[in-house]
């Protein structure tokens, strides 16, 4: 379906471009996180909506009249549509949009409640465009969330591997498993992509293909292994379970392969089938069988689990005084995989004396389906609005939810005494909102590389 700009925003936006005061000139707004789950926001995902959405020559006769005509229909009238603000963009632009947007730097970690992008027209006559783009723009919130709740699930998993085990092993420790539990394809590249912001491993295919188009990485940034499912273990029936087992370890005689094990009895097939039977054959492999349970309470199967693999396979003691599973064996957790069920499982092994070098999980509907635009309380408001050649401070500050006072004026961002402030535009400091796009243009193109390097 081709995109057309006019009709991607809510139906009120159409009805705003008679609300503003006579002489309005400018509409200035910005883009925050007022808090939320977590005290930092990663920002990604601005460039996709760009080059997707508003660069280059948007506006077309054709999609103006399908905008017309649609609307008429929508509202049973055909005065609320601003034909004439739409062809005058098409007339004196060529279609581009005459709208600059300034932001902080894709993958940038930011504490929340500080601006991340500013909004504001750069022609008087199309002053109603700054927020009819605010639906699309506040769509952010997808993306930077994900990258979000992925960057602490990193420094979360990453604390445990300083205390008990290898930091250096951060990278592969959570894996992509959503894209069967999102919305869309198109979800699945968005929040796939942000969470390899922050991480190497996905089953997420389309957040590849995004990343390929629409930040030119420089090399692969997203790695899998041959793995397992249920289907593939029960087809053997059950009484063939050794013999399913037995066939991944021949099919795959080198490198790592995950093999889901709870299909009938996960802690018989720990102790007898991995442990016993197949004992010396996984001794043997040049790579790592991964065990995968794949229900049950986590942290409660995963210690478990971990006990029965140490006890039959054998383990050894870190320098940290944590015991580590032989390197032919490893443990992933992909059931009921959380921040808050990644933290119980990594201090239950921790507490039990197993270090965390013996797990990685795997994070479907938490990480891409189970978050919302109030996780992170993302909001696009008016912060100046530009009256009669005077600028007037815009906010609001509502008596009932004082957590929904807006920022006042235009906005930058500033990093000073090792911290971020947000400030007005006029006062000292070095801006960190760089201007990304202007009249149709992209001015700061991203590579997947700059971004991950932006997040560290």
């Amino acid at each position: 379906m081709q995109n057309n700009i006019l009709l991607l925003t809510d139906s009120y936006k159409l009805s705003h471009y008679k609300q503003y005061p006579s002489g309005t000139s400018h509409i200035y707004s910005y883009f925050e996180s007022r808090g939320g789950k977590f005290e930092q926001v990663t920002f990604f995902g601005l460039q996709y909506l760009l080059k997707e959405y508003l660069a280059g020559e948007v506006v077309t006769q054709a999609k103006i009249d399908q905008a017309a005509k649609l609307y008429a229909a929508h509202f049973g009238s055909e005065t609320l549509f601003n034909r004439e603000g739409w062809e005058y963009i098409l007339e004196k632009y060529q279609g581009r949009l005459p709208i600059r947007i300034k932001a902080v730097a894709e993958g940038a970690v930011i504490p929340t409640h500080h601006v991340l992008m500013t909004v504001e027209n750069t022609d008087p006559k199309c002053y109603w465009l700054s927020n009819f783009l605010e639906t699309l723009l506040v769509q952010l919130w997808y993306p930077c969330t994900v990258a979000t709740t992925s960057k602490a699930v990193r420094s979360l998993i990453l604390s445990y591997l300083e205390k008990t085990g290898d930091p250096s092993l951060i990278d592969f420790k959570l894996h992509d498993f959503g894209f069967r539990g999102v919305s869309s394809v198109e979800s699945a590249g968005i929040g796939g992509a942000a969470h390899l912001v922050n991480f190497m491993g996905t089953d997420t295919v389309t957040a590849l293909t995004f990343i390929q188009e629409y930040y030119q990485p420089d090399s692969m940034f997203g790695f899998s292994i041959p793995a397992a499912e249920h289907s593939t273990i029960t087809s053997w029936k059950q009484e063939g379970e050794l013999d399913a087992y037995r066939n991944m370890l021949d099919q795959y005689p080198e490198g790592l392969v995950a093999v889901v094990s709870d299909s009938y009895d996960v802690y018989y097939a720990c102790e007898k089938l991995w442990g016993e039977a197949l004992k010396e054959k996984i001794l043997a492999r040049n790579g790592t069988l991964v065990v995968r349970p794949d229900s049950g309470v986590p942290k409660d199967v995963v210690l478990k689990v971990t006990e029965i693999l140490g006890e039959k396979i054998g383990y050894t003691i870190n320098e940290k005084g944590y015991k580590v599973l032989v390197p032919q064996i490893r443990v992933i957790q992909g059931d009921g995989v959380n921040y808050e069920s990644i933290g119980e499982i990594l201090e239950n092994l921790a507490l039990n004396g197993w270090s965390a070098d013996n797990i990685t999980f795997g994070m479907g509907g938490a990480l891409l389906q189970k978050v919302h635009r109030d996780t992170q309380k993302f909001a696009f408001k008016c912060s100046c609005a530009t009256v009669d050649g005077q600028d007037r401070l815009v906010f609001k500050d509502p008596i009932t939810d004082h957590g929904k006072k807006s920022k006042k004026g235009r906005l930058k961002l500033i990093f000073k005494d090792n911290e971020y402030h947000t400030v007005n535009l006029d006062e000292e400091g070095e801006d960190l909102l760089v201007t990304v796009f202007e009249n149709g243009e992209i001015l700061k193109d991203y590579t997947f590389d700059e971004v991950k390097g932006n997040s560290l």
